[in-house]
């Protein structure tokens, strides 16, 4: 991981997260998609709080970069071994924080910017660990293109955020349909943890979600951010 973003109107920005932590279920219409997604602990149920798992800093790539298909997965003889692609709203923290209040979590936030969620789903089904390491392999969190600060991003919880592969739109939604806002989701995570100034936060993903192969392109693009754009390539065996 080693990925620098232009802070919009300020300097460039070094992401080194301690942490990076995502939402899952955060949008319904993606919650009613649960069964083609197939993937443990992923239902029908709205939650009734925010949905957590971690994202190790390994999957940080920048705008650009490949998305890299493991070689080593042709081993497990999937039937079907299938990774998708899920368009989401990042958020970088500003600074260090514990036990954020809602009137004052947004001027904790450093930045908004686009991320790529990439999945590997059979592993999401199957380890016993949960969704750990199908989160987590290396190149599995395109970052980008730069980071907007709070004050130019506009109202955060009203941006349009389209996911196109090879051009063609598949995920197209409003940040305004999350089930837990921003506020929200940051007071939750900051009760739970000490968050670090870099660190990122990850909102859902909205309906749409779906596999990814070698030659693709992937693009998110959300709305006063701009197009985050990344090839996905196999792995090149030894």
């Amino acid at each position: 991981m080693d990925v620098t973003l232009p802070l919009r109107s300020r300097t460039n920005y070094h992401l080194q997260p301690s942490k990076i932590v995502a939402l899952g279920l955060n949008y319904l219409e993606h919650i009613k998609e649960s069964q083609s997604v197939d993937v443990k602990n992923f239902d029908d149920e709205i939650p009734t709080e925010p949905v957590l798992f971690p994202k190790t800093p390994n999957v940080l790539i920048g705008p650009g970069a490949p998305i890299i298909l493991p070689a080593f997965l042709k081993d497990y003889n999937f039937s079907n071994c299938r990774i998708d692609h899920e368009a989401e709203l990042a958020i970088i923290i500003k600074d260090r924080v514990k036990n954020l209040s809602p009137d004052s979590a947004m001027d904790h936030v450093l930045g908004f910017t686009c991320f790529n969620d990439i999945s590997q789903r059979n592993f999401q089904k199957t380890d016993k660990s949960g969704w750990y390491r199908g989160k987590s392999l290396d190149t599995f969190g395109p970052i980008g293109p730069e980071i907007v600060p709070p004050e130019l991003i506009g109202d955060p919880q009203n941006l349009e955020i389209i996911c196109r592969l090879n051009g063609k739109t598949v995920q197209h939604s409003n940040t305004r349909h999350m089930i837990f806002k921003i506020p929200e989701i940051l007071v939750f995570i900051s009760k739970n943890f000490t968050l670090e100034a870099g660190d990122i936060i990850l909102t859902g993903t909205p309906s749409g979600v779906g596999p990814i192969k070698d030659g693709d392109c992937v693009e998110v693009e959300i709305e006063n951010i701009g197009v985050l754009r990344n090839p996905v390539q196999a792995e090149i065996e030894a």
